[in-house]
């Protein structure tokens, strides 16, 4: 397992019942984890700090409910890297700290291939810290997500990390459209990142589902990987899906380039503690 474990301003600070206490720079939050399924309490009086807790709701979702005075947004570092924290309405704060992991992969293999003309595709971008890590690295990149919510959160995040002034492109559309129409206008990328939802609908309506469609939206990718790309990185947090299923589908996709292909989890650390939060799976190509 790969494990985050450079974060100066995120930890989780215990783990118990169903919950992680975690610390995002000065303040604390109370969130749920399915992983997390036993209910020994290693440090019970740090969650007497917890700003807010999110509570699940039977019928579904659910609601934050705070304790201790918190903003309504913040910013935490990671290196050289800033980030816009906002407790959203499910659970989520606009960022997975676990994918530190994969940012440092991604500048170390951007920065190793000692070219100035790395061009990146991020797909399902999110609030775009893979895009952030790309363009601190020295690459140029294409941000994809199909929510205008996102995409505006993800152009505050590379403000925020002093790169306004690197290229960057951001696309609201659904992802497959927007593959088809790259290969149709014969554009190619160095770098293909993909963090692609269990289940979602594009802004037209359009549905993905992870088991359906993650093969033939890697297929069409290797349409638009340039003759010298330097890596491929899918990345999931599909329950039930094996790190290897990732790596077989890139093995059956990826045919014509040389490469090495992996596949593993990655996760974060319990401060003080021999514990470890499984938090996802990932495979990757790279040149």
């Amino acid at each position: 397992m790969n494990i985050a474990n450079e974060w100066k301003d995120y930890e989780i600070l215990d783990m118990s019942g169903g919950e992680k206490l975690e610390r995002w720079g000065d303040f604390y939050l109370v969130r749920p984890d399915p992983q997390i399924i036993w209910n020994n309490k290693s440090f019970p009086e740090k969650w007497n700090k917890a700003n807010a807790r999110y509570n699940r709701s039977n019928t579904g979702g659910g609601a934050w409910e705070y304790k201790k005075r918190l903003p309504e947004n913040w910013q935490i570092k990671y290196k050289n890297l800033t980030f816009n924290i906002k407790p959203m309405g499910f659970k989520h704060t606009g960022l997975f700290p676990e994918q530190a992991v994969n940012w440092d992969w991604m500048i170390d293999k951007i920065k190793s291939s000692n070219r100035k003309d790395v061009k990146v595709l991020n797909l399902f971008a999110y609030t775009g810290g893979a895009t952030v890590a790309c363009l601190s690295a020295g690459a140029s990149v294409c941000h994809v997500d199909s929510s205008k919510g996102m995409v505006g959160w993800a152009k505050e995040n590379v403000e925020s990390s002093g790169l306004k002034s690197r290229p960057v492109r951001f696309i609201i559309d659904d992802v497959v459209k927007f593959v088809k129409r790259e290969i149709r206008r014969g554009n190619k990328y160095d770098g293909i990142i993909m963090d692609p939802p269990s289940y979602g609908r594009g802004k037209n309506g359009e549905v993905w589902q992870f088991e359906e469609n993650i093969s033939d939206l890697v297929k069409l990718c290797t349409e638009i990987l340039s003759d010298n790309a330097i890596f491929f990185l899918i990345n999931s947090y599909t329950t039930g899906i094996s790190s290897k299923v990732l790596e077989n589908i890139l093995n059956l996709e990826i045919k014509n380039k040389k490469g090495k292909i992996t596949s593993g989890e990655i996760g974060l650390p319990m401060k003080g503690s021999k514990l470890i939060l499984p938090c996802g799976i990932y495979g990757r190509w790279e040149q």
